[in-house]
């Protein structure tokens, strides 16, 4: 094999690494098309799984295109019409694992599906970890900023802490991400009190 060939080899892997998160962009688009976030501005709601994936690459230095796309289709199964096994006949298996992984079900009451998520976060495998930690930063962020009408500053509190809860669960797998949650519970703290 010549050097040429090698280079065609690393070439071919990276345009199908980013052939896959484009991909996975272009169909979380298309799945919360009609969907927006829950703050006053109400902006699209994949904007939030645009600025996971963002945290992942640029305030953890993450490059596995697995988890980038897991990030930016990560809602889908919950908030759209999307099953897993859609997801893992359009990416594959290892895609559809992560996203599973931290998805819930949309069907049970609020308190449950928390319960549920504060039970899980340990367990979860490292990348998965990684994955909510990325969602936990960007949510805990966006209410800060643009928190829901109708949300009082005790529910936006509770909120938040029920986040720290699930992040000191996570723990150990990311320092990056965890001092960047650790940042954002401050400030969100603060402008609640404020």
């Amino acid at each position: 094999m010549s050097s040429g060939d090698s280079g065609m080899g690393v070439a071919s892997a990276c345009g199908e690494a980013l052939a896959l998160v484009v991909r996975a962009a272009a169909f979380a688009a298309r799945a919360h098309r009609d969907q927006r976030r829950k703050g006053r501005r109400g902006e699209p709601a994949i904007n939030h799984g645009i600025e996971v994936a963002r945290i992942l690459v640029d305030e953890a230095g993450e490059r596995d295109p697995a988890l980038l796309a897991a990030a930016l289709l990560h809602d889908t199964v919950e908030d759209t019409d999307t099953t897993l096994a859609d997801i893992e006949r359009r990416f594959g298996a290892e895609v559809a694992a992560l996203v599973a992984q931290v998805s819930d079900d949309p069907s049970l009451p609020r308190h449950e599906r928390r319960r549920r998520q504060l039970e899980a976060a340990a367990g979860l495998e490292v990348r998965a970890k990684r994955l909510r930690l990325a969602d936990k930063i960007a949510n805990v962020r966006a209410l800060a900023l643009d928190p829901p009408p109708g949300w009082s500053a005790r529910r936006r509190r509770e909120y938040v802490a029920w986040c720290r809860a699930v992040v000191d669960r996570l723990r150990g797998v990311q320092p990056a991400l965890e001092r960047a949650f650790d940042e954002a519970y401050e400030r969100a703290l603060e402008r609640f009190r404020g």
